[in-house]
């Protein structure tokens, strides 16, 4: 049951972000209407055949915005990932792998950066340098740098005493070698995990950023964004807020069952 439950996490989960990766790739050469191009007589129709996911209050198609839109979540999360995973494998590598004081003063720091929550870690930020994509990537990879530098702070202390480890001091292999060579292609399988965990939280955090005004600005097009703007006309035109809320519930559903899947997968107690 547990081996079936994993294929269909990895199945359903690979499926919804494959999806969402060839609508970003459609949306740099194609959308069925120009995202930003305003069409009041014919704002807010209901889905049809011309607009399959209706319009909204300028008269612009839905879905065209939700094509482009998609290019704002995995920029984000891309960017947002690139820094936790940098700097979150940096530090945490260096205070497993050294320990001592060093491990306690970069450990504690990562402490204080996690006892922030982390929407609020992130307004102060965006608030403080100012809203767009280059700025709230900055701000949410701040926040992704600790939960990555712990996953990969555990590995390498689990990792440093092995016998591979041993022998290669022992033949005079360099630390940062042994550390980036050997150690981290060994835990790697734990920071995937940890890193598709931070993509979704990114994708959910901007759209939260931009769902308070604070994130991507208009006129580009963001799904938090607009869930905030179909939020006026939820009672008289309901199918504004389906399609930006349900872009944002299934592809972070299925980052997250990917990641139990690999997860899973990498587990050796999983296969038994």
């Amino acid at each position: 049951m547990r081996k079936y439950a994993k294929n269909i996490n990895l199945i359903l989960g690979s499926l919804i972000l494959f999806v969402f990766l060839g609508m970003m790739v459609v949306s740099f050469f194609y959308t069925p209407y120009d995202v930003n191009s305003m069409d009041i007589p014919n704002k807010l129709q209901e889905p049809s055949s011309k607009h399959i996911f209706g319009t909204d209050e300028f008269g612009r198609d839905i879905f065209s915005r939700i094509l482009k839109g998609s290019q704002t979540a995995f920029i984000v999360g891309a960017l947002t990932v690139t820094i936790g995973v940098f700097f979150g494998v940096l530090i945490g590598g260096i205070a497993g792998y050294v320990g001592g004081w060093i491990d306690e003063i970069f450990m504690r720091f990562m402490d204080a950066l996690m006892a922030f929550p982390g929407i609020i870690l992130a307004l102060m930020l965006v608030a403080v340098f100012g809203p767009g994509i280059i700025n709230t990537s900055i701000a949410l990879g701040i926040i992704a740098i600790p939960s990555i530098a712990r996953v990969t702070r555990s590995g390498f202390v689990q990792q440093k005493e092995a016998e591979y480890v041993t022998a290669s001091k022992l033949i005079g292999v360099q630390s940062y070698k042994i550390m980036f060579k050997h150690i981290l292609p060994n835990i790697s399988s734990q920071i995937i995990v940890a890193a598709s965990i931070a993509f979704a939280i990114a994708m959910l955090a901007e759209a939260a950023l931009s769902y308070l005004g604070l994130g991507v600005q208009p006129p580009d097009p963001s799904w938090g964004r607009m869930l905030k703007d179909a939020q006026a006309y939820l009672i008289a035109s309901p199918w504004y807020t389906y399609a930006p809320g349900g872009a944002i519930t299934l592809l972070v559903l299925g980052l997250y069952l990917l990641s139990n899947a690999i997860r899973d997968m990498m587990d050796p107690r999983s296969n038994s």
